[in-house]
C-alpha cells in the first residue's frame, strides 16, 4: 500500500490548477497518446511464408537507423521485428519517401541469397511514378551517378567519395494530362504517369535520373521542382512523394516457386489519379480495404520532406 507519495523538487511551486500547466499536461498526453496509438498499428504484409515477409511500406517511414536522418526513431525494421516477434533481415531499401513492396528475410541465410539475386539483377523491380512534363512513350536512362551529395551529408563522407556507378533505368509512359493551371511561364501545367524498371539500385537512382531528364518526380521536395510540388499540396492535399514500389518479382531461391508481390496504391494516391484520369492504370494492383487503413493510418504520421 502506498503510505506516502513525494514530490519531485520543483513541482511544488507548479501551480497545478493554472491554464498553462493544463495546456501543457493536454499536449503531453495527447501526444502520448498518438506514440501509442502508432506503436499499436500493423504494417500491411503482402506476403510471408518460411524463409520471406514483404510489407507495403508507408511513405516518410525509413528501412533502418540511417546517418543521413538521426532524428528518426522508428523504422520499418523494428516495426516489423515487433509485429512479427522475431528477428528480419534488410534484403534492399526503398527511399524514405517512397512507398510499396519492401522484402524482408527471416533469416540470414535467407536474406544473403536474395540480396545475390539483387546483385545478378534476377528480380524484376516495378514502380508508377508522376512526373512533370510530358516523358516519350518509352525510354531508357543510362546515367551514371556519382555518391558526392550523398557523402558530403555523412560525417567526414567526402573524404570516401566513389566514382560514378552505372545507372540503368527503363520507363514507360503510360498516360499524360494538362492541366488549366498556370504553374510555371506557361499557361497551362502537364504531367506524366510513368511505370519504372530499374535495372541498377544506385541511391535516390529513380529521382535523380528523372531530374536528369528535366522531368523530376512530383513531391519530390530533394530533386523536383518547388512550385510543382506546392501545386499538389495545395490542388491534391498530396504532401508526399509520388513515387511507388508497386510490383517486385522473382524465383524464389529455396522452392524454385516463381513470386509476384504487388502493393496497392494508397487511398489518397488512388483519388489523386482518379482526378487526373489515370485510375484504369492501377486498377491491376488490387489490394483490401484493411491495407488501405493501416497505409493511410501510417502516412498521415509520417508525411516528411525528404
Amino acid at each position: 500500500m502506498l503510505k506516502s507519495l513525494s514530490i519531485p523538487k520543483g513541482l511544488d511551486l507548479v501551480d497545478l490548477n493554472s491554464r498553462a500547466f493544463k495546456i501543457v499536461a493536454l499536449i503531453y498526453l495527447s501526444f502520448m497518446g498518438t506514440i501509442f496509438r502508432i506503436s499499436m498499428r500493423s504494417l500491411a504484409i503482402l506476403f510471408q511464408d518460411e524463409r520471406y515477409v514483404a510489407i507495403n511500406k508507408p511513405s516518410g517511414l525509413l528501412v533502418h537507423r540511417s546517418e543521413i536522418d538521426r532524428r528518426e526513431r522508428r523504422f520499418a525494421l523494428q516495426l516489423l521485428r515487433d509485429q512479427l516477434g522475431q528477428h528480419v533481415y534488410p534484403v534492399h531499401r526503398l527511399d524514405k519517401p517512397t512507398s510499396g513492396v519492401l522484402l524482408f528475410g527471416l533469416d540470414s541465410e535467407a536474406a544473403s541469397s536474395m540480396q545475390g539475386l539483387f546483385r545478378s539483377r534476377d528480380v524484376h523491380k516495378e514502380y508508377l511514378a508522376v512526373a512533370r512534363g510530358y516523358l516519350p512513350e518509352e525510354g531508357v536512362i543510362d546515367h551514371p551517378l556519382s555518391d558526392i551529395r550523398e557523402a558530403s551529408e555523412k560525417k567526414g563522407g567526402a573524404q570516401h567519395v566513389r566514382p560514378p556507378q552505372d545507372a540503368l533505368t527503363a520507363y514507360e509512359c503510360l498516360d499524360q494530362t494538362e492541366l488549366p493551371f498556370a504553374v510555371g511561364r506557361y499557361p497551362t501545367s502537364r504531367y506524366s504517369l510513368v511505370r519504372v524498371r530499374p535495372e541498377t539500385g544506385r541511391k535516390h537512382q529513380i529521382r535523380r535520373h528523372f531530374k536528369h531528364l528535366a522531368h523530376p518526380l512530383v513531391g519530390d521536395t530533394r530533386y523536383g521542382e518547388g512550385r510543382h510540388n506546392r501545386f499538389f499540396r495545395e490542388a491534391y492535399n498530396n504532401h508526399r512523394l509520388l513515387l511507388f514500389a508497386t510490383r517486385l518479382q522473382f524465383c524464389h531461391p529455396f522452392t524454385g516457386e516463381q513470386i509476384e508481390i504487388v502493393a496497392q496504391l494508397p487511398k489518397k494516391a488512388r483519388r489523386i489519379f482518379s482526378e487526373l484520369g489515370w485510375y484504369r492504370h492501377i486498377k491491376d494492383l488490387g489490394g483490401s480495404d484493411e491495407q488501405d487503413l493501416e497505409i493511410a493510418d501510417y502516412e498521415q504520421q509520417y508525411q516528411e520532406d525528404a
